[in-house]
């Protein structure tokens, strides 16, 4: 019997916090678009209104339409990667026309085009890009459960210092100034990515002699793996109507509603408040994983879908938070802006137990060949759940903030019921699918 030797860029090289060369670029490669795509995020809303006078229900059914296909054209893209164009040619190619989306947003007239391209290439970036994360390791390798939330980090400093750059930029010297340096965010990217690609895991074999090569193991579960992953797709389709309120109905409420004075002279950007959520990312996610490493070795750590629904629960309770606050302000004066930091501390704790959680878990259970179609399928829930965000986040006036805060409360607590219930199927999943990539590595 003879042992697949690991791939050398998972042994060789200097370690970033214990892990494996190719996790930084990978990383550092998804902060810089990551970059792009919050700062842009950041602006979108408020320019749409303020600058090109849409309505309010307008900018909102873009926003959620652009969002949404943010996170669908992943699906047919990680197809594309797995079947044909491989995983560094499509991060590559889809980088590549978003950077030219990116600097297109640069002209008034070109909204709608350049939002299309930064659709088109992100199907090809997204899953081909965070589908090489898994490879880095063995199946035994006990790293592999916290990759993810290491590679987590990759995306929330580049949402952080976008906040202060691409946001500064867009509201101090022009709308124009900050779409243009996330242009120029996404081209770091990729270069990073060129240089670093010795550390990457080589390209698995794909096409269809690959495709017909024999069945797919999943520790004999089959269709009712497919099942419970396409469950905990829908529960977080309804998490993600209320987490995605951040840049929208959180957006244009920090920049109308909230009384941002610091002093009698100063005002803070709207744009700022977003940091705060990445921010609490990078300071929060080691100590996690320590607590977490520590109560596995204990045998007392939890699920990953009990920590998810952990996670959707303390997110509404962010929401409910800050619909009480608004309900205490008195009519006609603005909310202070510490409600909004309060929120984002309690909002970034329950992120941090679903969604990089959710990420490994749609990671773990996938087969190589089909890794960036499962997570292309991951992303896909954001789609659904940000086109929902848009058509409520349109009703945000109507209601006004206490109601529709708690109403996203609501919508969490739906999501955290959803996921306790499907947390022993999902435990009986895992330890099939360890148990069968554990054998697909040796030959009989």
């Amino acid at each position: 019997m003879t042992t697949i030797p690991a791939d050398p860029a998972s042994s060789a090289g200097p370690r970033w916090f214990g892990h494996p060369p190719g996790l930084t670029v990978l990383a550092l490669t998804e902060m810089w678009e990551r970059f792009s795509y919050y700062g842009m995020r950041g602006l979108l809303t408020v320019y749409m209104i303020q600058q090109l006078a849409f309505s309010e229900e307008r900018a909102s059914a873009i926003y959620g339409w652009y969002v949404g296909l943010v996170y669908f054209t992943p699906l047919l893209g990680g197809v594309i990667s797995d079947r044909w164009l491989g995983r560094r040619r499509s991060v590559v190619l889809g980088g590549s026309i978003m950077a030219l989306g990116h600097l297109a947003m640069t002209q008034q007239s070109l909204l709608l085009p350049a939002l299309g391209l930064i659709v088109l290439g992100n199907g090809l970036f997204l899953p081909s890009l965070g589908s090489q994360v898994g490879t880095l390791y063995g199946p035994d390798d006990p790293r592999r459960k916290s990759a993810y939330s290491v590679y987590y980090l990759g995306i929330n400093f580049g949402a952080f210092i976008a906040s202060f750059t691409i946001g500064t930029l867009g509201t101090q010297l022009g709308w124009h100034w900050g779409f243009g340096l996330a242009g120029i965010g996404i081209l770091a990217g990729l270069l990073v990515y060129t240089l670093g690609a010795r550390w990457l895991p080589p390209e698995p074999p794909r096409g269809a002699a690959h495709v017909s090569e024999g069945p797919v193991r999943f520790g004999g579960l089959g269709a009712r793996l497919a099942g419970l992953l396409l469950a905990v797709w829908g529960a977080v389709i309804v998490f993600r109507v209320a987490y995605a309120q951040q840049g929208n109905s959180l957006a244009r409420w920090a920049a109308d509603g909230v009384d941002r004075r610091v002093g009698a002279a100063r005002e803070i950007p709207f744009p700022w408040f977003e940091s705060i959520n990445p921010l609490l990312v990078l300071l929060l996610t080691f100590p996690l994983v320590a607590i977490w490493t520590r109560q596995e070795a204990r045998g007392r750590d939890l699920t990953a879908v009990k920590k998810m629904a952990l996670g959707a629960a303390v997110v509404g309770g962010a929401y409910l938070t800050l619909s009480t606050m608004a309900a205490l302000t008195p009519e006609g004066v603005l909310t202070p802006w510490i409600a909004l930091v309060v929120f984002f501390v309690i909002l970034t704790v329950g992120e941090l137990f679903i969604l990089p959680i959710g990420l490994g878990l749609f990671g773990r259970l996938a087969p190589d060949r089909f890794r960036g179609t499962m997570i292309a399928a991951w992303f896909s829930a954001a789609f659904f759940g940000s086109l929902i965000s848009g058509w409520a986040g349109g009703h945000f006036s109507d209601l006004g903030p206490p109601l529709f805060f708690g109403l996203m409360g609501g919508v969490c607590a739906v999501a955290a019921t959803l996921l306790l219930v499907l947390d022993g199927p999902a435990r009986r999943a895992e330890e099939g699918a360890r148990a069968d990539l554990l054998a697909l590595r040796q030959d009989p």
